[in-house]
């Protein structure tokens, strides 16, 4: 671990609070005293890419409204950990939903936090299988901050190891198997690829680019960088965008018991609204 003694760039505990406070005002993530080194790591890669010394010179970039340099700040201190069916309790849940909801009317579902695109992929597989076909009425909705990781989800490439934990019939169903320089890797097949629409969305902006009612809103492993204010003020702005039987799906060490005003405990962190707002 790299100690205050040899670190290759001066970093005082004012440069960390600093850091503490325009990420939190930029991107909602509340960085723990813990998360000291972790930034001076993460950092210190853009100070070498930029040729800037020092942290305060960079800092005061930051504040001058570098724009492009904001975007990989942010990119920076995001953490995109992610895997297909990650918390597979999810997803028989959301197939229910979906049969219940039927073929009647176009169904949307929104993932919230879609990182290298894994999840909104296992949502889009899941409609796929609860409709038996890729002409199902689902469209997805995919954002995140971090442009990186939107840019690699679009492509759909993923290495064979992220899929084995899949039934070589979902494997051969939605995906290419890579050859040549490409063995290793697998192909997310169009079919699917064209479920899904990805699409940069801060959630702490005051408002978001989406007009549809939602079905759905995977919001999971997100909330845990935010502080309870943040929080319920993200949920709040969640609700009128359900239907009134929509659900909304959160992370495993997540709850959301002080927003009972607008969400109702509904199964294993599952939600769904509070009975004053449904129909």
């Amino acid at each position: 671990m790299t100690t205050p003694l040899t670190r290759e760039f001066h970093f005082t505990a004012q440069d960390f609070q600093l850091i503490r406070k325009l990420i939190r005002e930029h991107a909602g993530i509340a960085l723990g005293d813990t998360k000291q080194e972790l930034v001076y790591s993460r950092l210190a890669r853009r100070l070498r890419a930029t040729g800037i010394k020092t942290f305060a010179e960079y800092l005061e970039r930051l504040q001058r409204g570098d724009e492009a340099e904001w975007e990989a700040f942010t990119n920076s201190l995001t953490t995109n950990l992610t895997s297909f069916f990650r918390e597979a309790h999810h997803f028989p849940v959301l197939a229910e939903h979906l049969r219940k909801l039927g073929t009647a009317r176009p169904i949307v579902l929104w993932c919230s936090a879609c990182s290298t695109g894994e999840e909104a992929y296992s949502m889009a597989m899941t409609a796929v299988e609860a409709f038996g076909g890729f002409d199902c009425p689902v469209r997805i909705i995919a954002s995140d901050l971090d442009t990186r990781v939107l840019q690699s989800a679009r492509t759909g490439r993923y290495k064979l190891e992220s899929v084995i934990k899949m039934s070589p019939a979902q494997i051969d169903r939605f995906f290419v198997r890579g050859k040549g320089e490409d063995a290793g890797f697998v192909q997310v097949l169009p079919e699917l690829q064209r479920m899904v629409s990805f699409q940069r969305i801060n959630l702490l902006d005051g408002s978001w680019p989406i007009r549809e009612q939602l079905d759905a809103i995977f919001c999971r492993n997100v909330m845990i960088y935010f502080d309870k204010d943040t929080q319920l003020a993200i949920l709040k702005k969640f609700a009128p965008l359900l239907r009134s039987d929509g659900l909304l799906f959160a992370g495993h060490s997540e709850s959301f018991y002080h927003a009972d005003a607008w969400f109702k405990l509904r199964g294993h962190t599952v939600y769904e609204l509070a009975r004053g707002l449904r129909a």
